[in-house]
């Protein structure tokens, strides 16, 4: 079965369902739960992730912090500058499968970044979150490109992208800061004519 969307892509509980996998919007109600995975996959997830500002909340401890982040992306929604989801098991919070800093005019493109609670790695729950995540982009927000940078090393998060065999584009040389320190990234992306001609395999293979 295809993913099913809710209509309407500034709707702030869109939800897109795939076969195992709800994606949608985060809200101040899932601070428990979000905050709980959060706590147990610290040491998983850190090492991968910008180092956070001293002066800035911890929204991790902080509910109101928390609920101001969902807003946020609640706003760049709105604006057609992103499209963040809460990734959602057996009716449990278990990641994240976030498109950022969508840009129009001659570029079409958004970044994806994703994570998943290590208790559900590797059982194929991501890359079936982010085949949604790409039918969003391409068939909903008809942008022309998407693009995922993984660190090197990174390598759970580099299998997400080969089982869906996603063409790499190269190194680019510390190219974001991470954890204190600037990271070499494999750039991954797909165009809109790479997902014309890969639809229907995808999607038969992860969604329907």
């Amino acid at each position: 079965m295809v993913s099913q969307r809710v209509p309407g892509t500034n709707d702030p509980n869109h939800a897109l369902f795939g076969r195992r996998v709800l994606l949608r919007s985060l809200t101040s109600a899932d601070f428990d739960e979000w905050c709980e995975v959060r706590r147990h996959n610290a040491e998983w997830l850190t090492k991968w992730e910008p180092a956070r500002l001293a002066a800035h909340p911890d929204v991790i401890e902080e509910p109101r912090s928390f609920a101001s982040r969902c807003a946020a992306r609640d706003r760049d929604r709105q604006l057609g500058n992103g499209a963040s989801f809460g990734m959602f098991i057996d009716g449990a919070f278990a990641g994240e499968m976030n498109l950022g800093s969508i840009q129009r005019g001659a570029y079409q493109n958004a970044y994806i970044g994703y994570w998943i609670d290590n208790r559900r790695a590797g059982l194929g729950y991501t890359p079936e979150a982010l085949v949604m995540a790409a039918q969003h982009a391409f068939d909903d927000l008809a942008l022309h490109r998407i693009q995922i940078s993984i660190i090197p090393r990174n390598k759970a998060s580099h299998r997400v992208v080969e089982k869906l065999g996603i063409r790499s584009e190269g190194v680019s040389e510390r190219y974001l800061e991470i954890d204190g320190t600037w990271e070499d990234h494999v750039r991954y992306a797909m165009t809109a004519e790479e997902w014309d001609e890969r639809r229907s395999e995808l999607l038969a293979a992860w969604i329907g």
